[in-house]
């Protein structure tokens, strides 16, 4: 259930730049034989799909995937795989009349007219949608916020991964010092048979493992190419900047649009133009811009996602990651990229319309809403890339300057008979 999940995620993520292609590819071929596969109807189905498994993924496999790891079975029955399915089969559908009931009754209250009355009993074409109209919401909302968080911790992510240039730091003394450090850790570790020694062991031992990585890292910098130290980082650094600043200049640029052209508001598609024009003002160039804007974009909130306070406990671990936590992994991976499509639509990244059921949430149609979101998606990504580099540039030129080695300034206590 979880790699069926994962898998409706991937394919929620590449749901919207394989139309934009597609589209692309319509145009420049359009009677090509070899493409006639590729038309309307088939991307169409796609998206009905991913929606498809998106609401089964989250509204019962998901669930039940989590009521049968916690399940024992019911007392006095066999204990076994089937009574904890019995269980979990009745945990499950108590907890569905559940929900059900509290959007019957939502439902009833917002919409109290003849039309309302008669879709409350319709579950296919209006309670799925209503449900996953509120994931949907939820989680464009939690886009909004990991996603400026993300994309200013792209950049330590990319430090991280890459070889950083030598600027004014003696790398020779640094590794020295390091080699010294472990050394010391290492003999205060390897004398623990000693009785008067008082030391915390766990904490010597990952302090050991943390100056072991560190070393690595510098070796592996002394190592390196004069090429792949000056050049492939700052490239890589220009073109975060690069991508980081074309994304947030066209979310203003759509601020504007909004005001002005009632077209740039998300609407849904129920018959695909594939073929007929593209979508974007540069052609496969604009098409292939926001095709990597997209991507960029889910990864950098997914490093959000796990950088906040808020869910690094969600933070897989090698070996040591439990059950329950792959399921919630699993759960706001899908939830984050099934609203992906959406978040682009709504930011303007793409003039791509929603096809299938991803264009009837009733919240698209809302003006001040989606305003106010671009206006909030803004000023967040200026704001934690403002921190980010002031932050960035004030720790890069004090350890350049050696100036994180210098102790820091102490009281001096004279000893007593002494002046």
């Amino acid at each position: 259930m979880c790699t069926f999940t994962l898998a409706v995620s991937v394919g929620a993520v590449l749901l919207l730049p394989f139309s934009i292609i597609s589209n692309e590819v319509l145009l420049s071929m359009p009677h090509n034989y070899y493409i006639q596969w590729l038309n309307g109807s088939l991307i169409h189905g796609l998206w009905n799909l991913v929606f498809l498994f998106s609401n089964l993924s989250l509204v019962f496999l998901m669930p039940f995937a989590y009521f049968f790891t916690e399940a024992e079975g019911f007392s006095g029955s066999k204990k076994g795989v089937m009574s904890r399915v019995y269980e979990t089969s009745v945990v499950l559908l108590l907890l569905t009349l559940l929900v059900f009931g509290i959007l019957w009754v939502a439902s009833a209250i917002v919409d109290d007219d003849a039309a309302g009355r008669e879709s409350l009993y319709d579950l296919w074409e209006y309670y799925l949608p209503y449900l996953y109209s509120g994931i949907s919401l939820f989680g464009v909302l939690l886009l909004l916020f990991c996603t400026p968080l993300g994309l200013s911790r792209m950049f330590s992510v990319t430090g991280k991964l890459l070889v950083k240039p030598r600027l004014l730091e003696n790398l020779e003394e640094h590794l020295s010092c390091t080699a010294f450090e472990e050394a010391a850790i290492s003999r205060k570790i390897s004398t623990k048979a000693s009785c008067w020694l008082n030391l915390n062991m766990e904490a010597l031992q990952k302090r050991l493992l943390a100056i072991k990585s560190h070393r690595i890292t510098l070796e592996m910098r002394r190592k390196a190419s004069p090429w792949q130290r000056n050049l492939v980082y700052p490239l890589a650094m220009l073109l975060l900047l690069a991508l980081t600043g074309i994304s947030v200049l066209i979310v203003c640029f759509h601020v504007l649009e909004l005001l002005i052209d009632d077209a740039a508001m998300p609407k849904g598609m129920q018959d695909s133009r594939l073929g007929k024009v593209s979508f974007s003002v540069f052609g496969p160039f604009g098409a292939a811009v926001q095709v990597i804007l997209i991507f960029y974009l889910m990864a950098a909130s997914v490093v959000g996602f796990y950088s906040s306070p808020f869910f690094t406990r969600l933070l897989p671990q090698k070996q040591n990651t439990t059950m329950t936590k792959i399921i919630g992994n699993c759960v706001s991976l899908l939830v984050l990229s099934s609203a992906l499509p959406v978040f682009s639509r709504t930011l303007g990244i793409t003039r791509f319309d929603l096809l299938g059921d991803f264009g009837r949430f009733n919240w698209l149609g809302n003006f001040y809403l989606i305003f106010l979101y671009n206006i909030l998606f803004a000023g967040l990504t200026t704001l934690c890339l403002v921190k980010k580099f002031t932050w960035a540039m004030q720790a890069e030129l004090i350890r350049a300057f050696g100036l994180d080695r210098l102790s820091l300034p102490v009281n001096r206590i004279r000893s007593q008979g002494k002046p």
